[in-house]
């Protein structure tokens, strides 16, 4: 099955009308509306609780919208329509009463047919944007080898974890999704521009808001609902007692999925959260094959290919040659190559772990003859 694109006329007016309500649904949030049960309200019923005396106005604007300049502008913005009355539409998504009218995609769309496909297993990786060294370099890990083992790999492009994890799934040849809490189109958090263009070309972009879209503190739990509703498994690396990583699990716990967490110290605010998840039965994961198993059953997993790989990705040729020029700090480091701590930190762990790099006194590294 090829990309269809095929999104109908009323799914792009839901999703006009989703993205010019979005302050007032940011408002609604504040007042302690329940997000999942306001984006379940058919159009007419949603402008009645969120649009208030904007209503008639909005009203009159949706029904003037020209849906074929709907489309012109997601083609220019270089996005691709699907919605659920198109078979290009990931089926698990209608599990969720709430599930978007309509998703704009960017990237290799015709790697999409994978995510819709039921007999294809997938795995969300979530956590938290100021992870450890150990968590992100975990999350990495466990993204490349599960694109190794032929497993996509979902997340929310966000700092941290969800980067990490993505980056990996990218460094292992396998296909990596992003979910956006703002328009497909537009990089969020800016720092990860070069992230979502390497997504651009290698993996997937989505979101259910039209291109251009800026984020709000209430897309990122609904972009979460998405994420879970995509994975067969969530797996949750870092996550304090109040995350967003938690929302995505709960949200997966739900719809039905199941949930797994990568252990931490029980002394750490930053793991109680997953340590949580794991007291209250979630599988745990100590590497790659912990994850297999839950997704495939003990004994049926795909094995991942060992010393795959193996070859020097450009980003880490290119973090050796500046560390050669003398930029010999993280700081010195992410000036340099243009890359945020965290990314720069998950580099020069792994230059580390191939003995290609060592840590001196004075938080500088050097390369190793």
């Amino acid at each position: 099955m090829t990309f269809g694109g095929a999104a109908c006329d009323a799914c792009l007016r839901r999703a006009w009308l989703l993205g010019r309500l979005s302050g007032h649904i940011e408002i609604a949030r504040r007042a302690h509306a329940v997000l999942p049960e306001l984006l379940a309200l058919p159009s007419s019923r949603l402008l009645a609780a969120v649009g208030g005396t904007y209503r008639e106005e909005i009203e009159a604007q949706l029904a003037r919208v020209d849906i074929e300049e709907q489309r012109r502008k997601a083609i220019t913005a270089g996005l691709a329509v699907t919605c659920r009355h198109d078979e290009a539409y990931p089926p698990q998504l209608r599990d969720a009463g709430d599930a978007p009218a309509a998703l704009y995609v960017a990237g290799r769309l015709e790697a999409l047919p994978q995510i819709a496909d039921p007999d294809q297993r997938t795995i969300a990786i979530v956590g938290a944007r100021r992870a450890s060294r150990e968590g992100l370099e975990v999350a990495r890990a466990l993204g490349r080898d599960l694109a190794l083992a032929g497993v996509p790999v979902i997340s929310g492009m966000a700092l941290g974890v969800d980067a990490a994890a993505q980056r990996g799934a990218l460094d292992g040849g396998g296909l990596s999704v992003a979910v956006l809490g703002g328009g497909a189109d537009v990089a969020y958090p800016p720092s990860k521009a070069r992230l979502h263009d390497a997504l651009l070309e290698r993996g997937l972009v989505v979101s259910e808001l039209p291109p251009g879209t800026s984020p709000r503190r209430w897309t990122f739990p609904a972009r979460n609902r998405v994420i879970a509703a995509l994975a067969d498994l969530t797996v949750v690396v870092e996550a304090a007692e109040r995350s967003g990583s938690l929302i995505t699990a709960d949200l997966a716990l739900r719809l039905g999925r199941d949930v797994a967490a990568v252990p931490g110290s029980v002394v750490s605010p930053q793991t109680a959260g997953s340590n949580a998840l794991l007291r209250d039965g979630a599988t745990l994961v100590r590497g790659v094959d912990d994850v297999l198993d839950a997704l495939y059953g003990a004994g049926a997993a795909p094995s991942v290919p060992r010393g795959a790989g193996e070859t020097l990705e450009p980003q880490l040729v290119e973090m050796l040659d500046v560390i050669r020029s003398g930029h010999t700090t993280i700081e010195a480091l992410a000036t340099a190559t243009g890359d945020d701590v965290s990314t720069v930190l998950i580099g020069l762990t792994e230059l580390e772990l191939r003995g290609l790099v060592q840590r001196e006194p004075g938080g500088r590294y050097a390369v190793r003859l």
